[in-house]
């Protein structure tokens, strides 16, 4: 199976500032390309390419491969809704391909730049460095709170899958998040504490409306993203150990119309459509392939609890 792996660079203050040069001329790019696919109402990339293709790598000074990579980039978005034309933020992600990118060993990898290629230090740790030379197709350059990370996908052996001799049937709720079939409880006290003080915060900037608290509502929105992501990593890692350990198939309620299903109040309605239960199936889905963990969906009319 195909997992990606965010790993970090460590580049010199010289590459900081070719990488961000490159960054922000790639994004301008792509607003130049959403511009005339919107004009043109056209998401063909080939057609795209026939008309923007010689503009873009004169005014923003790009490679001819990198030109390719951002008139791609804005067709996959403007695809998703032809209705809006798509903005790219100056620090958005760069697209690096086998032509743009290429590893010289498993801690150094060689980038293009508007100032040609550069050779950028990676930090290695225990859990990516087995998986690194199993590097598949494309990666994405991202900036994230001052530091640069490549999002590379790896190619994951799964396991083969355990005899079941048991079920843990897992329920997805709103003061708990999980609850398994064993009365094992994934929230707690620390979690709910944190959710309504970000919910609050983010009400309080919400009806603030300055420029200043915009700016704060971004970064709190970054930090509840984080927050959910590890909180969905660390619930779904606890049910597929104990899966595993205990060779059982995870039963896991069907979530469409998750939404629509829950009845809640109204002082957890914001609760029920902010947690990211989706998110959730994933990690629990590419976990237990590895772990050799089968994972079964059943009707939430029929208990999984009890």
């Amino acid at each position: 199976m195909m997992q990606t792996l965010k790993v970090k660079l460590e580049p010199t203050p010289e590459q900081v500032q070719a990488i961000r040069e490159t960054m922000h001329q790639f994004n301008a790019a792509c607003n130049f390309v959403a511009d005339k696919a919107f004009e043109l109402r056209n998401a063909n990339k080939i057609e795209l390419q026939k008309v923007v293709y010689y503009p873009i790598r004169e005014q923003f000074n790009l490679s001819a491969q990198m030109a390719v990579r951002a008139i791609s980039k804005t067709c996959e978005a403007y695809k998703r809704d032809k209705s809006i034309k798509p903005t790219f933020d100056p620090d958005g992600s760069v697209v690096y391909d086998q032509r743009l990118m290429s590893w010289k060993g498993l801690d150094l990898v060689s980038l293009l730049t508007l100032e040609g290629r550069i050779k950028v230090p990676v930090v290695i740790c225990e859990y990516h460095e087995p998986r690194l030379n199993r590097i598949r197709g494309q990666a994405d350059l991202i900036f994230e709170r001052g530091e640069f990370y490549l999002c590379v996908v790896v190619e994951v052996p799964e396991s083969a899958k355990i005899e079941p001799m048991g079920v843990i049937g897992v329920d997805l709720g709103i003061k708990n998040i999980a609850v398994d079939s064993t009365g094992e409880e994934f929230s707690g006290d620390g979690i709910e504490n944190l959710r309504s003080k970000i919910d609050n915060l983010k009400a309080d900037l919400q009806s603030c409306g300055t420029d200043s608290a915009k700016r704060h509502l971004k970064k709190l929105s970054g930090r509840e993203a984080r927050f959910r992501r590890d909180v969905n990593h660390c619930i779904s890692k606890k049910l597929v150990a104990k899966a595993k350990d205990t060779s059982s198939v995870i039963a896991l309620e069907d979530l469409q119309g998750i939404r629509e299903r829950m009845t809640v109040s109204k002082a957890q309605r914001r609760k029920q459509h902010s947690w990211g239960f989706y998110q959730l199936r994933q990690f629990l889905e590419y976990k237990a392939a590895i772990a050799g963990v089968p994972v079964v969906y059943i009707d939430p009319a029929s208990s999984v609890i009890g």
